[in-house]
């Protein structure tokens, strides 16, 4: 004896219904079979709603429209005297329907399917029996009554010796006192089991619309693979935990029987599918699948790794913990669960998303992943960037295994979006050929299509574009931003920033914003995590001032005027250069520093005094200049007086621990003094320095180009792939 259970989808209609057909004949061929059938795909959803409805004519519009469907399918099936048969026993049995208690009415479906299917074989001259579940299958306290229900089953199969296929509906059952019940949704499977179980079969086949149990939903992860042969207790776990194409209850019947049994693909029935046995040999450390389940009453999701004889549970936890790390997501606890089932809790919005990165970790043949990026402002910075992707993705894929893929670039006038990918030699002309970007079109355009874990790369200088960051960060997209404007907000607004990103499982990354490339945000921010507390920073972090500090050399050399001047032309300076001289742009870089070193400063926190005096500010630009060529001859005695004692000028931006001071630290900006001993002293051009001085480990001088397209664009790329 042999038992085949066909689900909904595989009998969705007369066409399916043959395909089934033809795979039941071909094992009737080879024993006596017992088929097991769930109602057709949807039907069930249909009776639910029948039984709600209240409305009387409404309620019998509804059971017309499931008529019809099931005339369809007979009226394909057979002909002549046998299609009225079919299509009377139909009548009959919708006219139950029509009588039907609320409660009842979802019972009907599977009548309604196998008795299409036992006819039909009766009609194809196979000895056919159709059993009437209701009778065999009983429940006692909403319990299956196994001892009950072998007896039944088994009494009715070997009641009929002559019959070669039965034919069943699965989910339904009766109870103690005789009424219909059901077996829950996904009920059919079950009831397959307990069928396999009571005529003591020998195979059992759940036949579906997947190739078996696959490694994940390919749904969520389109590179999830069958799993040819899984235990019953790693199946069990699976299904219990999300996995749908098992119903979990299925998997006790024939595991106490010693059946092994085998899901299937009705469309595909040469694959093999997946075998669910008592697998006494496997190989140490196989993984199985992914999968997980969302519980809404306590907002979050549980994924679960399963996996056969894993041999270390401490090393599985940290390879779960490194690649959800690695795709940015923040699991709300540690990895628990016991033997071989690993469970990690996560945010609903980013279940998917952990899926596939676990998925990845330990599925996966480790490809090139491809990051998609979104790319705001196509100035100096942004072209470069474009550039050096073109130039560096085979470099980039060798060695890291990642791709950059453009799929969405804007300027301040229009934007493109391709999600097949926009190719850097083509930029240009695409973004000439774009939609016009007013009013944050670009943005819009993003969340409506974004995948999720794209990265948006903000390479603007405008004000207001971070106050869109938070719908990104909630639509599944990580930020990069070189757009210091967007973090040196008032601080209960730069947390929320960074709260989003964490509670949406995505990351915020902005090295480039102090010191171009050089890893001082990184350096800092690793030693106020960890017990070395930040005692102090001094920053000379504008590149403007110090190219014109450092080139200024008194009467030796061009004027103040003159360097400012060229200064503005190279573009190294806002329109109005007052603004860099003024220390608007150093504060805001400051800002970034103590906020990484855990100081949550405003700007009203720091004392900021102008490299020049009042006089210089709220004049016109043309008057300004007229200024600093009167002034000359004071830089130059200023200049002279430096030579003689061997110092140099720098503008320092300085966070120091000060415990009378409001968080704790004094922040200033200023002009300041240094002679051969400091770093500052030796710095020339648009170098960067930061000196971080901290509780225990000797003071880190961070030095290097802090100015330069080329190096912010690098800077970008490697936030993006970090």
């Amino acid at each position: 004896m042999q038992v085949l259970k066909f689900g909904g989808s595989s009998v969705a209609d007369a066409t399916r219904m043959s395909q089934v057909i033809d795979i039941v004949q071909a094992a009737v061929a080879r024993d006596r079979t017992i088929l097991v059938s769930s109602a057709i795909s949807g039907c069930t959803d249909a009776l639910i709603a029948i039984g709600q409805e209240q409305d009387p004519a409404a309620r019998a519009q509804q059971i017309d429209a499931l008529r019809s469907r099931h005339h369809g399918i007979a009226r394909r099936l057979f002909t002549g005297v046998e299609r009225d048969a079919m299509i009377a026993e139909l009548d009959g049995l919708f006219e139950e329907l029509s009588a039907a208690p609320a409660e009842a009415c979802v019972t009907f479906g599977e009548l309604f399917s196998t008795r299409i299917l036992a006819r039909k074989f009766a009609c194809e001259d196979v000895p056919t029996k159709w059993l009437d579940s209701r009778q065999l299958v009983r429940t006692l306290g909403g319990v299956v009554a196994e001892g009950l229900t072998y007896a039944n089953i088994l009494s009715a199969v070997t009641a009929a010796p002559e019959v070669r296929l039965f034919v069943a509906p699965g989910f339904i059952a009766s109870d103690g006192d005789g009424r219909v019940t059901t077996l829950g949704r996904g009920g059919s499977d079950y009831s397959a089991a307990l069928f396999a179980a009571g005529a003591k079969a020998s195979a059992l086949e759940i036949w579906t619309d997947v190739p078996g149990m696959m490694t994940a939903n390919p749904k969520v992860v389109p590179a999830a693979v069958s799993i040819p042969d899984i235990s019953y207790k790693a199946a069990l776990t699976l299904a219990e935990n999300g996995a749908k194409v098992l119903y979990a209850p299925t998997v006790k019947p024939a595991m106490e029987a010693g059946i092994a049994f085998s899901i299937k693909n009705t469309f595909d029935p040469k694959h093999p599918g997946t075998l669910v046995s008592g697998r006494p040999a496997v190989k140490a450390g196989e993984w199985m699948g992914v999968t997980s389940l969302k519980h809404a009453d306590k907002g979050e999701s549980v994924v679960c790794l399963v996996g056969e004889s894993i041999p270390s549970r401490a090393s599985a936890a940290v390879r779960i913990l490194a690649a959800l790390s690695e795709a940015g997501i923040q699991p709300l606890g540690e990895v628990t669960g016991e033997g071989d089932a690993f469970f990690i809790r996560v945010r609903p919005t980013v279940e998917n998303a952990a899926v596939g990165a676990i998925h990845r970790e330990f599925f996966e043949a480790r490809a090139v992943t491809v990051i998609p990026v979104f790319i705001a402002g196509y100035g100096a910075v942004g072209h470069e960037l474009v550039r050096l992707v073109g130039l560096s993705a085979d470099r980039i894929a060798a060695r890291r295994g990642r791709s950059i893929r453009i799929i969405g670039l804007a300027n301040s006038r229009r934007f493109t979006v391709d999600l097949r990918g926009i190719r850097p030699e083509e930029a240009d002309a695409r973004l000439e050929a774009g939609e016009n970007a007013a009013g944050g079109a670009f943005v819009d355009a993003v969340l409506a299509c974004a995948p999720r874990g794209a990265v948006f790369v903000d390479c603007t200088n405008d004000e207001r574009l971070h106050e869109r960051y938070a719908e990104l960060f909630r639509g599944g997209l990580n930020i990069v931003t070189s757009n210091r404007r967007s973090l040196a907000l008032p601080f209960v607004q730069y947390a929320a920033l960074k709260a989003e990103a964490r509670q949406n499982g995505a990351f915020f990354r902005y090295d480039t914003t102090v010191g171009n490339s050089l890893p001082i945000l990184e350096s800092i921010a690793s030693d106020a995590n960890c017990s070395d507390g930040i005692e102090a920073i001094e920053a000379v972090v504008s590149c403007t001032l110090n190219y014109i500090i450092t080139g200024y050399d008194g009467a030796k050399r061009d004027s103040l005027a003159t360097l400012l001047r060229r200064a503005q032309d190279e573009g190294l300076t806002e329109a109005d250069p007052r603004t860099d001289l003024g220390g608007k742009d150093v504060l805001r870089k400051l800002l970034i520093l103590a906020r990484e070193a855990g100081v949550p400063l405003e700007a009203d926190d720091v004392e900021i005094t102008p490299m020049l005096g009042p006089e210089f500010f709220g004049c016109p630009l043309d008057e300004f200049y007229a200024k600093l060529a009167e002034y000359e001859p004071k830089f130059v005695a200023l200049e002279a007086e430096l030579d003689a004692v061997d110092e140099r000028r720098r503008f320092v931006a300085s966070l120091r621990r000060d415990p009378a001071a409001r968080h704790g630290y004094r922040a200033e900006i200023k002009m300041q003094r240094f002679g051969p001993d400091s770093p500052f002293y030796w710095i020339s051009g648009t170098e960067n320095v930061t000196l971080v001085r901290s509780e225990y480990s000797a003071p880190l001088v961070i030095k290097g180009a802090g100015e330069g397209v080329r190096l912010a664009a690098t800077g970008i790329i490697k936030d993006i792939l970090m």
